[in-house]
């Protein structure tokens, strides 16, 4: 909090005096805060000191502000009752404002970690913000001319931070003819129009834009930033309409390019993207800048607006520690984007696994936007992002086969010319680009660690359903078995009763053969290889746990070398102005070459790892089909027994047919010779065998009588198993 002067009035009404938050060109920019609503505003007092010119200009702003709003475009308040009275030191009028507490984007440009530029995310919502208040300003016919990072602000929205432009001290409103040629602005964010005091339009905004976005990219400005004004622009002529940076080498020398240098934090697909628009922002006619004939739409914003919504998926190849990007439309399948995967990688569509971190798979048939990133609804500076897995289901050996980070230029020369003195300026940023090197390879390891994490989520997925298949087949086998011990024992009775009665005159062989068939089939179903698959699970648990549990999380090395090259940087960056000499970066380039060296080292034993998990995989998901294959022959044995249960049933059925046949026809013959005078006579003239044939009638009824209830019994207990549950089984 900077100090408030004592002179100052501290307090308003309900309103307190918090803190001074700068000093414009104007003047300075107090906080305020409402002591019984907490509300806070900032106030911008114009200093004395004005010019007539200038002291309208302060005016314009006021009124422009006033009338303006955009969500990107900090917002007028009213100047709180009295305040003008007692806060004023002259007659020009207060600009009370929102407070927005994120301070501006110097401030977050100069953090450590923005070095080597902005995070992806926080460049596409500047890009977004920025754009829209720019287009909003333009088509209010308000031009800024002083675009810079301190003239943006930021404030924390619900899901992530808003940008803000303010500052419209320089803003013009274009009159009727649109030109202007007055000379204001920040000279290393000014289009070359204004240098040269020449007419300009709103393009001058889009000079500053590119400029502005190239630093938040880069953590640098394109242009020899460390350069005087005249030779820096008779330099700055030179360059062609695609060159996006000029730059001051190790060896002094000036180079000209239309890339973007590493290192930065953006994804190739961007990259060529953004430097397709900057060449755009960036061209030195104002007549040309901002346009792309050979495109449609051809002005820049509207090209903007097409990159801000693209849809980007990152795909993680485990196979070459290299990340995907790609756009994917709202009706692209995964199908689709693996087809587009095939062709870079060579991993065949049907081989290919895409695992999210938790170990889901990603279904072919789903759409490809739903593991897309939204920076609309996250904050951008996270580094944590939704990132796609890939495996190749069809290798279990994984190697590193990828090829190593390249080194920043800087980094390759000091670490070929160790004892090289380099200008303070240079020696900074290759402080800078190796701190950013080694958090870089810090990260690279995280990102291989989520990847492992989600093979092996993904194993004990599907090892879960292992073991709920092997759970129902050991049930199932124990129901199996059950039932063939009881049809088998039921079986030999009827044999042995069948055997029994044979003296009474019942028999048949071709009967005999057909429960001689049963018994026979009856025991085939009796014969899946429960006990090997169930020893083969049994040896694969062991392996899963040791994966679990291996120590290859390691990267505290990491951690370590990326403190000190924070340190080390964060000094040089911290030294006065006086002491800010040349020096060597051989102990920094030291720092990232241990790094390279450990990464690379620990990077064996992450594959070997990771190829011990992929043959877990491997195993169980060769298994998985082994025992759903049992348990369907299993559960097609039970149907089997059941059809043989019940041929047995009507065979049983057909034999006391044939006994009561056999029964009847000796004993009362037809009903109708019953009423035969010959029949009625030998009735009574043998009475012993009429007394026998009673005794052998009532026996076989009462056999009847049993077996029917036996037969009932056994087809009651084949299809209730109840029995079989619970502890009875144990």
């Amino acid at each position: 909090m900077n100090p408030v002067h004592l002179q100052q009035v501290q307090s308003c009404g309900h309103w307190e005096l918090k803190e001074r938050l700068g000093t414009g060109g104007f003047g300075n920019v107090t906080r305020w805060q409402n002591k019984e609503t907490e509300e806070q505003i900032a106030i911008k007092q114009c200093r004395q000191e004005l010019s007539e010119r200038n002291r309208e200009r302060w005016c314009l702003e006021i009124q422009i502000m006033k009338r303006l709003n955009h969500v990107n475009v900090v917002a007028a308040r009213e100047v709180p009752e009295g305040m003008q009275k007692t806060v004023a030191t002259n007659d020009l009028p207060l600009l009370a404002m929102e407070y927005c507490q994120g301070g501006d984007l110097r401030k977050y440009l100069n953090l450590l970690e923005n070095c080597c530029g902005m995070r992806e995310g926080s460049v596409l919502i500047l890009l977004r913000d920025i754009s829209s208040a720019l287009t909003y300003l333009h088509n209010k016919r308000i031009i800024h001319r002083d675009l810079k990072p301190e003239n943006i602000v930021l404030q924390q929205g619900e899901k992530r931070l808003i940008h803000k432009i303010i500052d419209l001290g320089y803003a013009k409103e274009l009159d009727q003819s649109s030109l202007c040629t007055s000379f204001v602005g920040t000279l290393q964010y000014l289009a070359p129009e204004l240098i040269e005091r020449q007419k300009y339009t709103v393009t001058v905004d889009y000079w500053s834009f590119g400029t502005l976005v190239f630093e938040c990219i880069t953590g640098f400005r394109p242009f020899l930033p460390t350069w005087q004004p005249v030779p820096w622009h008779n330099k700055l002529r030179l360059k062609q309409d695609s060159d996006i940076v000029v730059y001051e080498d190790l060896s002094g020398d000036v180079r000209f390019s239309k890339h973007l240098p590493q290192p930065n934090n953006l994804n190739s697909l961007l990259l060529e993207k953004l430097e397709r628009w900057l060449q755009l922002m960036l061209k030195w006619s104002p007549q040309e800048r901002g346009k792309d004939p050979n495109t449609t739409p051809t002005d820049c914003f509207s090209q903007l607006e097409i990159l801000l919504k693209l849809k980007l998926v990152h795909v993680l190849n485990m196979m070459s520690a290299r990340i995907l990007t790609y756009s994917v439309s709202d009706n692209e399948t995964v199908a689709e984007l693996q087809l587009r995967i095939e062709k870079d990688t060579n991993i065949p569509a049907a081989n290919q696994e895409l695992l999210l971190e938790a170990g889901l798979a990603l279904e072919p048939h789903g759409a490809a936007t739903q593991c897309a990133i939204d920076y609309t609804e996250i904050d951008g500076r996270r580094t944590d992002l939704p990132l796609v897995f890939l495996f190749d289901r069809s290798s279990c050996s994984y190697e590193p086969q990828f090829a190593p980070r390249a080194l920043p230029e800087n980094i390759r020369v000091v670490r070929n010319d160790p004892k090289r003195a380099l200008p303070y300026s240079h020696l900074r940023r290759t402080c800078g680009q190796a701190w950013h090197t080694i958090r870089s390879l810090k990260e690279d390891w995280q990102r291989l660690q989520q990847g492992q994490k989600a093979a092996i989520m993904s194993l004990l997925r599907h090892n879960s359903s292992l073991s709920k298949q092997k759970n129902e087949m050991v049930s199932m086998h124990q129901r199996l078995t059950a039932k063939l011990e009881f049809f088998i024992t039921s079986l030999h009775i009827d044999m042995d009763k069948y055997q029994e009665q044979t003296a009474t005159g019942i028999a048949s062989e071709k009967l005999l053969s057909v429960w001689r068939e049963m018994e026979q089939t009856a025991l085939s179903c009796g014969q899946a290889k429960v006990s090997e698959l169930e020893e083969e699970m049994m040896q694969l648990q062991p392996d899963i746990v040791d994966v679990q549990r291996q120590p290859w999380r390691s990267g505290e090395a990491l951690d370590t070398l990326e403190g000190k090259a924070m340190e080390l940087f964060r000094k040089l960056r911290e030294k006065h102005r006086d002491q800010r000499c040349p020096g060597d970066g051989q102990e920094v380039v030291r720092l990232v070459v241990q790094a390279v060296q450990f990464y690379e080292r620990k990077l064996k034993d992450f594959y070997t790892h990771l190829s011990k998990t992929a043959v877990c995989r491997q195993r169980v998901m060769e298994l998985l089909p082994k025992v759903e294959g049992v348990v369907q022959r299993m559960a097609e044995s039970e149907q089997v027994l059941m059809s043989l249960q019940e041929k047995r049933q009507r065979e049983l059925w057909n034999l006391l047919k044939v006994a009561c046949s056999k029964v009847r026809s000796p004993v009362s013959g037809s009903p109708d010779g019953l009423r035969t005078p010959s029949s009625f006579t030998t009735f009574y003239l043998d009475e012993p065998l009429v007394e026998e044939s009673r005794t052998f009638e009532s026996r076989l009824q009462s056999l009847l009588h049993d077996t029917i209830q036996e037969s009932e019994s056994s087809m009651e207990m084949l299809r209730e198993w109840t029995w079989l549950s619970g502890s009875d089984l144990s």
